[in-house]
């Protein structure tokens, strides 16, 4: 099967035409690039028209002419192609054999509008004007050493030389969790062709990228700035996130990208990493374009006096709007990172503040949200015209760009972790006290914590139905495909080594098995110190929670970092040191071995869909690796809910709720305002105090009106 990734072109009419010659073409498997690759050269970057890369033929390099009239250089044109293209390739020893490429490269012209008579196919210059002579020519091409051709591709995506493996001196036993990391870095080098999609392929308008964690998403959005900047040198560019310590990553790997398709660092006042407030002190897009439009900026302080702590910037970004209809444009394009974790006001900023051709390219996955507010579809965010028409549609075309691309594989995160983490997110096989059985006995039933509105999502990121049916109202049983879910670390570990979960009956129980795991890991495990990554549930008492632990490290001889306090704000990771975490910091980063401690935390209580959430994102931080701890009865029944998952052989099995129900599980699991909250929590102290006079014997039951026992046996379900 040929599978057509749709990049920038300036020659579209002799693309759409190669496309259609080739697309037609029975058995011819592999991958057709347009616009890809660009090649680094002492001159800058050299543009690659099309190119086929296919493990019957190798590589053969399309040279487009959309007019009617051949160029005089046209030997030239192809020598220079293929010389390049040669001397690309024989840069990777895996494709060489001493001196010999073990690549076959062909160059063919392809002109549709010029005569018949200008056809040639049996020269050492082909030119093809028609459909035919192409398909006679490629049938006499031949590869003998298709066996490279994993190789091929990764050279091709120019991914290699930026997935540089971790230098493991320390690793002397084959089958420890530092071997075992070895392998896994020598396996993940390919983009599968929807991370190709994502990266090559760009619209005039809105491109929504939804992924899973772990599907490569930050990856993707450096690739596509670096193509798009080395096509477009003259673009403003900027690419903003949530998470602080994304902005050195970016940095190296644009660097790194560009540079491959250049030759060249970036010009950095094209492309800015910039956060998405910003202050006096820090280049941020709400900042920048305050100043730009002379609008008064508001800090943090300012918006959340006026609208609370979690919807200050959102605030902020509303006021700007309605004070300045037409901003002045300050990019070409803007990637939105995270974009799962901004408000409709600030995506409506970055919208306003583009160009005319509006090229917004916005990435997320809908559970790592950390707020109670999941993104809406682009018709809510970016509204309607008079007419009740959208201003942005997100509809995929065939033989166009995509709009919307969803990356369905999970190359993080091994099948188990990744199915956990989604069976506690949406609370699946979590039970709740439901009533008295006949018998007196306490009852419980399964009770959903969230659900995705469209139902066919679980299928396109990855799932598939083994019993019953995705339809609301119905039982489903599913589970991960096995190709969206790439069985690498299950080679070499059991699904009881990859993730465990552990309940402790107090928190210094929990520090010391924490500190004697790590230790464990250092010395027995191989591995480094920054493989490891310890979050802690509760943003609000990191600092505190994870003071003793860090302690008892530190008396052992092992150095640790709390992100953003004790290292770099900027950067995540710091050479040698265990890293604590809070989810915040989090966010974006992965670690071999990841550790959950307090996750009691995300059991129960109010704003649960958001605690689930810091549950699910925390858990899915892990390449390898993962342990959840947890203290006290809220720890038993998260470990239960993953026990149930285990037991199932790692299957989700659930009834999907109705469009009312659903809405009911948006309303009892929301994130409240604090108003509500101290309502709620002066509730429950008035609710304690008359359980415990009733206990004491300061009040009977007798006391009480009937009618209101009743009414509260009622709601309790008793």
């Amino acid at each position: 099967m040929l599978n057509v990734i749709n990049g920038s072109t300036e020659k579209p009419i002799t693309s759409h035409t190669l496309r259609e010659w080739l697309t037609s073409k029975d058995g011819l498997d592999g991958t057709l690039y347009i616009g890809y690759p660009i090649i680094g050269t002492v001159d800058g970057a050299y543009e690659i028209d099309a190119l086929l890369i296919s493990p019957q033929l190798g590589v053969l390099a399309f040279n487009l002419i959309e007019g009617n009239k051949l160029p005089d250089s046209i030997e030239d044109i192809q020598d220079e192609c293929f010389t390049l293209l040669e001397s690309k390739l024989k840069q990777y020893k895996e494709l060489m054999e001493r001196r010999k490429l073990l690549v076959n490269i062909n160059v063919i012209t392809i002109a549709p509008v010029l005569k018949d008579d200008f056809d040639r196919i049996d020269t050492d210059y082909p030119i093809s004007t028609n459909q035919h002579s192409l398909i006679e020519y490629i049938d006499k091409l031949e590869w003998n050493e298709k066996e490279n051709y994993p190789h091929l591709v990764s050279v091709i995506q120019a991914v290699s030389r930026v997935k540089v493996a971790k230098k493991r001196e320390n690793v002397t036993k084959d089958d420890s969790k530092g071997a075992i990391l070895i392998k896994l870095d020598q396996s993940i080098t390919n983009l599968d062709s929807q991370q190709s999609k994502a990266v090559l392929e760009t619209v005039n308008g809105v491109q929504r990228i939804r992924g899973l964690a772990g599907s490569g998403k930050t990856i993707v959005l450096a690739r596509k700035i670096a193509y798009l900047y080395a096509k477009n040198k003259e673009w403003r560019i900027a690419v903003t996130f949530n998470t602080r310590s994304l902005k050195n990553q970016f940095k190296k790997l644009i660097t790194s990208f560009v540079y491959e398709q250049t030759n060249e660092l970036p010009d950095w006042d094209k492309i800015h990493i910039i956060h998405a407030w910003g202050s006096p002190k820090i280049e941020g897009i709400y900042y920048n374009a305050c100043l730009e439009n002379g609008v008064t900026y508001e800090d943090f302080g300012t918006a959340s006096s006026v609208a609370g702590r979690d919807k200050a910037f959102a605030h902020a970004c509303g006021e700007f709007l309605k004070e300045v209809s037409n901003p002045r444009p300050m990019y070409d394009l803007i990637l939105i990172d995270e974009a799962q974790d901004f408000s409709v006001e600030f995506l409506n900023l970055c919208y306003n503040l583009l160009d005319k051709n509006k090229r917004l390219v916005y990435a997320y996955d809908e559970l790592q949200t950390l707020t109670e507010s999941s993104l809406p579809s682009p018709e809510k965010i970016w509204g309607t015209d008079d007419n009740g028409k959208p201003y942005v549609t997100l509809t995929n075309n065939v033989n166009e760009p995509d709009k919307d691309i969803i990356l369905d594989k999970c190359y993080r995160n091994p099948a188990p972790i990744l199915t956990s983490a989604h069976a506690l997110g949406f609370g699946v096989y979590r039970e709740i006290f439901s009533g008295l059985t006949p018998e007196g006995q306490p009852k419980f039933s399964r009770q959903l914590v969230q659900m995705f509105d469209y139902a066919p999502l679980w299928q396109e990121i990855g799932y598939e139905i083994l019993d019953g049916e995705l339809t609301e109202g119905k039982d489903v049983v599913i589970r991960r495909r096995k190709e969206a879910s790439p069985e690498l670390l299950e080679k070499y570990c059991s699904h009881d080594e990859i993730i465990q979960f552990q309940c402790f009956n107090d928190t210094d129980g929990q520090s010391l098995a924490l500190v004697n795991a790590i230790e464990k890991n250092i010395k027995e495990d191989e591995l480094k110190p920054d493989d490891i990554m310890v979050i802690h549930s509760n943003p609000l008492t990191t600092r505190t929670a994870v003071a003793e632990a860090r302690n008892m490290l530190f008396k052992r001889g092992i150095s640790s970092t709390l992100a953003g306090v004790s290292g770099s704000p900027d950067d995540f990771f710091e050479e040698d040191s265990v890293m604590f975490t809070s989810i915040y910091r989090a966010k974006g980063n992965e670690a071999a071995m990841v550790y959950v401690i307090n996750a009691q935390y995300c059991a129960e209580g109010t704003g649960l869909g958001t605690k689930r959430n810091i549950l699910f994102t925390a858990m899915t931080r892990t390449k390898a690796w993962l342990r959840v701890f947890g203290v006290g009865e809220n720890m038993k029944a998260i470990q239960n809910e993953f026990e149930q998952v285990r037991d199932n052989g790692y299957v989700l099995e659930f009834k999907y709720p109705t469009a009312e129900e659903r809405k009911y599980l948006r309303i009892v699991n929301r994130d409240m305002t604090e108003q509500e909250k101290n309502k709620l929590y002066k509730r429950q102290n008035q609710l304690e105090e008359v359980v415990q006079e009733l206990l004491s014997g300061e009040i009977h039951k007798e006391d009480l009106p009937q009618d209101v026992i009743e009414s509260l046996r009622k709601a309790l379900g008793l």
